[in-house]
């Protein structure tokens, strides 16, 4: 069994519903994030787990750190309930963000097929000093900032964006460059 590689995610949205942000940062620097002008929290924090695993589809044991319980259950204990019932909730309402639980069924379909395991996860608590999750949040909460202003699009290290230190803390809200604050804890 080789090495897991861990991939924190994050979702931000500028009210709720409004303008959203979504953001996968890796322990290796590695990052994505993107912007959607009208969205949820929740919106952003799905689309942070789609693009995690459709970016890292070869990676054999990618290990997904959460803040949103949601996103988890969602992906781990929704999803087919919600497709074999014919995407209605069990109070016989319609299932909401059907078609981001459509591509992550796909994506988690196309591992399978291709004999690589589920992807695993891990819930972390936001907000708490936990070094990628502050970065997801950072690079989700900037996102939602350029959907704030009418742009749709993305941006990533693995198309020539630079990498990320994760070995330091992300820089707070106006802030241009991390800084080595450590939250309750020290940063390694």
């Amino acid at each position: 069994m080789g090495e897991r590689y861990i991939v924190a995610t994050d979702g931000a949205c500028k009210g709720n519903p409004g303008p959203a942000g979504w953001a996968w940062v890796a322990e290796d620097g590695h990052w994505a994030a993107g912007s959607v002008p009208q969205g949820t929290n929740n919106i952003g924090e799905l689309l942070a787990v789609l693009h995690a695993i459709t970016m890292h589809q070869d990676v054999a044991h990618l290990h997904i750190q959460a803040d949103s319980m949601y996103a988890i259950d969602t992906y781990t204990k929704w999803m087919d309930g919600h497709r074999r019932r014919g995407w209605v909730t069990s109070a016989k309402k319609p299932v909401a963000n059907q078609e981001i639980l459509e591509q992550l069924i796909t994506a988690r379909d196309a591992r399978r097929a291709a004999g690589i395991p589920d992807v695993t996860f891990e819930h972390v608590r936001g907000h708490a000093g936990h070094l990628l999750n502050g970065w997801a949040d950072e690079r989700a909460v900037r996102a939602s900032g350029h959907a704030a202003r009418g742009r749709a699009r993305s941006w990533s290290s693995l198309s020539g964006q630079e990498r990320l230190d994760v070995t330091a803390a992300a820089p707070r809200s106006g802030e241009d460059k991390p800084g080595r604050r450590s939250s309750g804890r020290q940063a390694r």
